[in-house]
């Protein structure tokens, strides 16, 4: 007979929302930003999501990275429930963030300073992350001395050096002109592939959406609901070959079908407040 202490059956999934709403109370009365939405991503997973403005993104991104409470249904890691900001969550936001006094080195070291890594540890291992941005050269540089596209890689840098188990990214390449964003996702994708990080990311990009992606989750506009989730079946590493290919083509054309649906309603209801409103002068 087999004695010995029991254990519990590890989860499968390493990142779980279990029918997420949320509603916010306005001048116009309660609005729902998003309705019962439920996925799961594996370890090693690459999955983004998109949507029409106001589809709520944002807001299941805060929730699932502990900024917003107040929410029906519950967000796990590894079973473990998310209350608040949760160690093994990195960040990384559409504004920019790197500190202005600080240089590339000392901006990813920051983290690492904070949880009190010796100081040589922690300069270390940000070097070794600055370099797996393609920054290296530039660590006692200072932000300003930088583009918009290498301050990003820097709040990469810096996120990954926490070695979060799971990476969130809110449109980090928003505000980046579209060569800039390509080659910074031929860069992500490298990266998220050689250290296997589970990768939940936001975006408004189509061509962003499917270079990444190992999953692609169709937002409804709102309230915010999953309308499809759509595999991307294309091999990796997804070069230029790749992304210039037929099969990259359809599921761009595949998702934009789902997407224009949704931005048309947006489109239809910002048209129909601003009549409201301007009927009531």
């Amino acid at each position: 007979m087999a004695t010995g202490v029991a254990t519990q059956p590890q989860p499968t999934h390493l990142l779980e929302v279990e029918r997420v709403t949320k509603r916010f109370i306005t001048s116009e009365g309660a609005i729902t930003a998003v309705d019962d939405i439920s996925f799961s991503i594996a370890p090693g997973e690459f999955v983004s999501i998109i949507g029409p403005s106001g589809c709520g993104k944002s807001t299941l991104f805060n929730i699932i990275g502990g900024l917003v409470g107040d929410y029906e249904g519950r967000v796990t890691v590894a079973g473990d429930i998310v209350s608040g900001t949760h160690p093994a969550i990195g960040m990384v936001f559409q504004e920019e963030s790197t500190f202005p006094w600080r240089t590339v080195l000392e901006n990813v070291a920051f983290p690492l300073e904070v949880s009190g890594v010796a100081r040589q540890t922690r300069l270390e291992r940000a070097e070794h992350f600055v370099s797996m941005v393609g920054l290296s050269g530039f660590g006692r540089r200072f932000p300003a001395e930088l583009s918009g596209g290498m301050r990003q890689r820097v709040a990469l840098a810096r996120t990954l050096a926490s070695e979060p188990r799971i990476l969130l990214m809110d449109e980090p390449f928003a505000a980046l002109d579209e060569q800039t964003r390509l080659l910074l996702g031929d860069k992500v994708l490298q990266i998220q592939q050689e250290l296997k990080q589970t990768t939940l990311l936001i975006t408004h990009n189509l061509t962003e959406a499917v270079q990444l992606s190992d999953r692609v989750l169709v937002m409804t506009y709102r309230p915010g609901r999953l309308k499809r989730v759509v595999g991307i079946n294309l091999p990796h590493p997804r070069d230029s070959e790749v992304v210039s290919s037929d099969a990259f083509g359809h599921y761009v054309a595949e998702i934009w079908q789902d997407l224009r649906e949704e931005a048309s309603r947006g489109i239809r209801d910002d048209e129909s407040r601003v009549l409201k409103a301007g009927a009531k002068r």
